[in-house]
């Protein structure tokens, strides 16, 4: 019973901050898409990546977390922020900008809320 109790607290507590990190995520992609460069890290500045950084600290010590809440319940890695990390670096000259990258994204988290209310 207390081993159960303990996943359903895990559990809970995953689901928590997943959420945590789609808003963390929701308000960086707004940044971004207003026009803060450096979130998809196309252009390898150094400048640029200081002044993301904590924003990328913050996300990626969040999505570990739930990756390893994941890994102890059994469950897939957490899709959003694979998802996330895989969209950063250089990208070829036909990419789209930063900027619509951004707004992709929040178009898409946007129709998942609608699908999962």
């Amino acid at each position: 019973m207390a081993r159960a109790d303990r996943l359903a607290r895990t559990d809970e507590l995953r689901s928590e901050r997943e959420a945590e990190y789609r808003e963390a995520l929701i308000a960086a992609l707004t940044a971004a898409a207003s026009g803060k460069q450096g979130l998809f890290d196309h252009n390898a500045d150094r400048r640029t990546r200081a002044a993301i950084a904590s924003v990328i600290e913050e996300l990626t010590g969040i999505g570990e977390d739930v990756d390893a809440m994941r890994e102890q319940l059994g469950m897939p890695p957490f899709a959003m922020h694979q998802e996330f990390l895989k969209s950063r670096g250089p990208v070829g000259p036909q990419a789209v900008g930063e900027r619509k990258q951004a707004q992709a994204w929040l178009v898409r988290l946007a129709a998942d809320v609608g699908r999962t209310s």
